[in-house]
């Protein structure tokens, strides 16, 4: 075992004085020792319900015959974080993630791992952490939360939270109202309950078989969660004495079994990001152009929640993760899943209880997937859109240019009524560098959706959107404009076309104004030249690299 570098032999007395200070017995020096990397806190809903599946995976564990070992691993609430200085911290955190799984694995030479996780880049994080240590693994998410209630009307958080703020600014509910949403858009424990970034990076790792089916979609209130937990905690001890590891897992095939499941499903863009990051790790090439290549061939089969109607508790009472894969099969790559199940028998297996929240191909919300790719001067080396959540109406639009080079600025504006009809709000320096941390636009983009604008008003950016996003709302813009990339340049009254259907994102303005105005453009000072944002912003990459650390 890799754990008897640390236990065997008579060079390891000290070492194993240091284990038996821990309670262990000298019987468990014979077993596997696992790690159990838990993201747990009183801080994020996601993962307050953590201790208890802690139980459940020790369990599991003790059950196969392993040792285990909780650590801890730092978390972070996208939505607490957001619309301020914290949101500079998410994307930056999945590198400590990371990180922190290499550094305690490798320092106590572990056998294997377990990751409980939920929420947005935590997940990721700890998926390329086990892919870069590459010993035996499997992720467990801690499941959606329900969804609330107001006057018998379900309730999601994004839609009666950030949307609401701009709904009450414009009268159509009371501040009574949005208080009662307030208290009730989030009832309890859980992932926010539509398909947001934490809840799409939950099916996805289900798909690429780093969680065992049925993961992805069990809510965390859930028995079957409980279940799931020591499933995976007795059948980590078997990938141990299997040798069986994440880069087994995660292929080439298995990412692009991902990226077919993400676009049926409409998920979050920064799904884009993540998996880019996570190909990274495992030394895989995945481009922009892959995802976009999908899509294309990839219906869009479900409607949840923040573009549609259902949520996330709808997706598993239809059949979860397995229902889809056996709608999906045709498009499918037959691959391993850590139950020692590969995909095909995993979907034969599935039944779809509902034919409206998992449609049939041939009956598809839309005939493309979630995630367009768009280029074009202003987008040289791309772009991403969330199409599914974009109106036929706005699929194409021609607007001028609102510029703003921080997120609150744009804010501001939009609460104080200034973006008007026929705008697109353009917010830059918010890129993985410029940002730093590449920060979510969900408050000026919910606040767009809620004042009624979604239909007239566009929002691109060097940033990315929350997968709460809905509207025409451009991302990922590449080169950002702290790389000296075309949105630097953007003035106030400049033509912005957005053409999703033909991957377009374009300035009007001549090749020649645009390498003037570049000639004359000087780079801004950094807005954090401290602490460890100061040095992530000096190693990341752009985001059509993943914004991974050089």
């Amino acid at each position: 075992m890799r754990s008897d570098t640390i236990k065997k032999g008579l060079e390891r007395v000290p070492h194993r004085a240091l284990l038996h200070a821990t309670g262990l017995s000298k019987k468990d020096l014979n077993r596997p020792f696992i790690g159990i990397a838990s993201s747990f806190t009183d801080l994020i809903p996601g993962h307050i319900g953590m201790r208890d599946l802690e139980r459940f995976i020790e369990r599991g564990i003790c059950y196969g015959q392993g040792v285990p070992f909780i650590f801890g691993v730092p978390g972070i609430c996208d939505g607490i974080a957001m619309g301020h200085l914290g949101m500079c911290y998410p994307m930056a955190l999945r590198e400590i993630v990371a990180d922190t799984i290499e550094t305690v694995c490798n320092a106590h030479q572990l056998d294997g791992i377990i990751c409980l996780t939920n929420c947005d880049k935590i997940t990721p994080g700890m998926l390329m952490g086990v892919t870069r240590l590459n010993i035996p693994a499997i992720i467990v998410t801690a499941g959606p939360m329900i969804s609330g209630r107001f006057n018998k009307r379900k309730l999601a958080f994004v839609h009666d939270t950030y949307e609401g703020m701009g709904r009450a600014r414009k009268g159509d509910i009371s501040m009574q109202e949005l208080s009662c949403l307030e208290m009730e858009a989030c009832p309890g424990q859980g992932s926010c309950q539509g398909l947001y970034t934490a809840n799409t990076m939950a099916c996805l790792t289900e798909t690429m078989g780093m969680s065992i089916p049925g993961c992805g979609t069990a809510l965390a209130i859930s028995a079957k969660k409980r279940r799931i937990a020591q499933a995976s905690g007795e059948r980590i001890v078997e990938l141990i004495n299997k040798n069986i590891k994440p880069r087994d897992i995660v292929t080439k095939k298995s990412l692009e079994n991902a990226i077919v499941v993400d676009m049926a499903l409409g998920g979050s863009s920064n799904t884009v990001l993540h998996l880019m990051a996570i190909a990274h790790e495992a030394g895989i090439d995945l481009d922009l152009k892959t995802f976009d290549k999908i899509s294309k061939n990839t219906p869009h089969i479900t409607s949840l929640e923040p573009s549609g109607t259902h949520f996330m508790e709808d997706l598993e009472y239809a059949g979860g993760i397995p229902a889809v894969l056996k709608r999906l099969k045709s498009k499918l790559n037959n691959v391993l899943n850590v139950s020692g199940e590969k995909t095909f028998e995993i979907a034969d297996k599935a039944s779809i209880s509902d034919e409206d929240v998992i449609r049939p191909l041939n009956k598809a919300y839309h005939k493309q997937g979630g995630i367009a790719v768009l280029y074009g001067n202003l987008a040289p080396n791309g772009a991403v859109v969330k199409q599914s959540g974009v109106s036929e109406k706005m699929m194409k639009f021609t607007g001028k240019a609102k510029v703003f080079n921080r997120e609150e600025e744009a804010m501001q504006a939009i609460m104080n009524n200034k973006i008007k009809k026929g705008d697109c709000v353009v917010i830059r320096y918010e890129g993985p560098s410029g940002g730093p941390g590449m920060r979510e636009m969900l408050a000026p983009t919910a606040a767009i959706v809620g004042l009624g604008l979604a239909d007239c008003v566009a929002l691109i950016t060097d940033g990315r959107f929350s997968g709460g996003t809905k509207g025409p709302c451009i991302g990922h813009i590449s080169p950002e404009a702290s790389a000296g990339g075309p949105i630097a340049i953007l003035k106030d009254g400049d033509i912005i076309t957005i053409d999703i259907p033909n991957r377009k994102l374009e300035v009007k303005l001549s090749k020649q104004d645009i390498e003037k105005r570049l000639k004359r453009w000087r780079p801004v000072s950094p807005k954090i030249k401290t602490g460890y944002l100061s040095r992530y912003l000096k190693q990341v990459s752009s985001a059509d690299k993943g914004a991974v650390l050089r």
